[in-house]
């Protein structure tokens, strides 16, 4: 009983330290993102702690949380909710009811959660994507990929790949009344970054007679070569999304070797052969001027890690990395991006090559925008910075696909 009531008022201690920490003053409803942010930061430390005693893995605890969140698909009077698969991989498909004279346009749909946690069927995500095909009178496919670390790289970006190369067949296309010349693409967070990826496979693989139409990028992680960008310096604490968090679970993206998290947080990871890639996502070069602030640029320290990491190099991990040729040939793209976000540059620098590379590119910054906002749109948790994202979102569709 003392144990417990001593773990329990450390707890609130925690608890009670994280909310005072101070947040951006243009932060909307602060008190609401001071308490979500406590939590998070208060689980993360709790998760760090029984880690360390071999109780359960870091991500773990986060993952059986967020399944608390979860929802029971269920149909209602404007949208048919199915829970199906395909090519074995779990989708939550939404198909409007009203009939159409015409082919419908489509939505596929990539869930965020830093590649080892979340599902379509989170609670924000099902909101999300009936109300995508409500407003559109669109098909919406959302995508349950299997997640690290008990599946890593590539196999998520493999499943999302599968489903897309199945959806697009000309006969499932024709199942669900789909014009092939009417897809999107898109993603949050984790999930902007596997939807960047596909979005450059199937636009440059002439195995795909079906192309994107657009794609759409909501606060992405776009590349993992350079750890110490202006975002990841200006919000290494948040709010929502540290950096150390960002770190721990984007690393067991690859690995368990707690030796590539130390080192990545020194921004010492990347191997012998990397220094060419630099250039792709130099920030003091394709960073507008703005965002640099007083901060200045240095490489990443090459060839520190024991352990060699070659899948660093590879842009299926980091789609910055792709070349300009292959971005040339990418379609309609849409980019949010948060102020106060540590992956903020990462979209910053995208929309910065793709309209190097004539790509036609629309971008929308939320000057008070946090990472991670789109989850929190409903009960318990709801911000109207993520309402006001997820109306951006739609809008853009609605007008552009």
């Amino acid at each position: 009983m003392g144990c417990k009531t001593l773990c329990f008022g450390l707890t609130l201690i925690l608890f009670a330290y994280y909310i005072y920490t101070p947040l951006p003053e243009n932060i909307e409803e602060p008190w609401k993102v001071g308490v979500i942010d406590a939590l998070i930061k208060t689980t993360s430390l709790t998760a760090t702690l029984l880690e360390n005693m071999g109780l359960i893995g870091y991500a773990e605890l986060f993952s059986m949380l967020l399944k608390l969140d979860q929802t029971v698909l269920i149909s209602d009077e404007n949208i048919t909710v199915m829970d199906t698969k395909f090519t074995d991989i779990p989708v939550c498909l939404y198909l409007p009811k009203k009939k159409s004279e015409s082919q419908r346009r489509a939505v596929i749909f990539i869930h965020g959660g830093a590649f080892v946690m979340g599902s379509c069927r989170q609670m924000a995500y099902d909101f999300l994507n009936r109300w995508t095909a409500n407003k559109l009178g669109a098909v919406v496919v959302g995508i349950d990929y299997r997640l690290a670390p008990q599946y890593q790289f590539p196999v998520p970006l493999e499943d999302v790949i599968s489903v897309v190369r199945f959806f697009l067949q000309d006969n499932i296309l024709a199942k669900y009344g789909v014009d092939p010349s009417r897809i999107c693409i898109s993603g949050d967070s984790s999930g902007g970054t596997l939807a960047a990826k596909v979005t450059q496979l199937v636009q440059n693989d002439p195995e795909f007679k079906n192309k994107i139409k657009a794609q759409a990028l909501i606060y992405p992680g776009l590349q993992a070569v350079d750890v110490l960008m202006p975002s990841h310096r200006q919000n290494e604490h948040g709010p929502i999304l540290s950096r150390d968090m960002a770190i721990k679970m984007g690393c067991l993206y690859l690995t368990k070797d707690k030796a590539l998290p130390q080192a990545v947080r020194e921004n010492q990871h990347m191997p012998h052969g990397s220094r060419h890639l630099f250039k792709l996502v130099n920030w003091s070069t394709l960073l507008p001027e703005k965002y640099r602030r007083n901060h200045i640029y240095t490489e990443p320290i090459i060839g520190k890690l024991n352990s060699s990491y070659p899948v660093l190099l590879d842009s299926r991990l980091s789609p910055l990395l792709a070349t300009d040729s292959q971005l040339e040939k990418l379609p309609l793209t849409y980019i949010i991006t948060c102020e106060h976000d540590i992956l903020r540059d990462d979209g910053l620098i995208y929309v910065s090559r793709l309209r190097n590379a004539a790509v036609n590119v629309s971008h929308d910054h939320i000057e008070d925008g946090i990472h991670g906002a789109l989850f929190f749109m409903t009960t318990p948790f709801y911000l109207h910075v993520g309402i006001r994202i997820s109306d951006k979102y739609i809008n853009w569709l609605e007008e552009n696909l």
